[in-house]
């Protein structure tokens, strides 16, 4: 079987489909895991946020952002802002599943959306929001060589894991961290059944249970 349709139908398995649709006690976002495979190896797409943003400025993450009111589910708000940041047409992405939202240090309810999307594809960022666009092998996220982990500030349990990245085409290095960097390595995870090489707050071999428990006692406190 291609490495394309072994992932997809790995993936598929934690799928979590409308399961937390319900939740309104917090406002919910959406990020677009891109996917792809190239020489051979599962990689993904990151951007640059713009230095011009009031949230977040020159952060790296995913493509994605708040819910819009006309937004139909997660996958939508998802694939929205992928084509608004990146020119991603949502037809092109073959949507694959729906991860365990995660709660942000802003208080928003995001949903990792995992896709695939052809290796051709050429971004066209949206300036007014993204800088850069580019590609990071997905196991790149289960390496310890450019791993850094740290005490999450302001109470919070768990380490704060982040990533030092070159871009090989650009020669341009990126920090990785926070959030973007816990989703990528739950991605990179259950893509690859691999377990990463430090230490992570959940069980490579039932990774979501962990974040179905936080996500409940965080709801559980408002």
């Amino acid at each position: 079987m291609h490495i394309k349709e072994e992932t997809i139908a790995r993936l598929k398995q934690f799928d979590t489909g409308d399961k937390f649709s319900s939740l309104s006690v917090l406002p919910k976002a959406s990020v677009l895991i891109p996917l792809f495979v190239k020489n051979g190896e599962l990689c993904t797409l990151m951007t640059l946020r713009s230095q011009e943003l009031k949230r977040s400025a020159g952060e790296v993450c995913f493509p994605g952002g708040k819910r819009d009111p006309s937004d139909r589910d997660d996958v939508d708000t998802a694939l929205r802002e992928a084509e608004e940041e990146i020119g991603l047409p949502p037809d092109d992405v073959q949507v694959v599943c729906r991860l365990v939202p995660i709660v942000s240090k802003s208080g928003l309810l995001v949903t990792p959306v995992v896709g695939f999307i052809d290796e051709s594809f050429c971004p066209h960022p949206n300036q007014a929001e993204v800088s850069a666009v580019f590609t990071v092998p997905l196991d790149f996220f289960t390496s310890d060589k450019d791993h850094y982990a740290t005490q999450w500030a302001a109470g919070m349990k768990g380490k704060q894991h982040s990533f030092y990245f070159v871009d090989p085409d650009s020669g341009s290095q990126y920090h990785i961290w926070g959030l973007t960097a816990m989703i990528a390595i739950l991605v990179a995870a259950l893509a690859l059944r691999k377990k990463p090489e430090f230490d992570v707050a959940f069980d490579p071999e039932d990774p979501l249970l962990v974040f179905q428990q936080m996500l409940n006692r965080r709801i559980s406190k408002l």
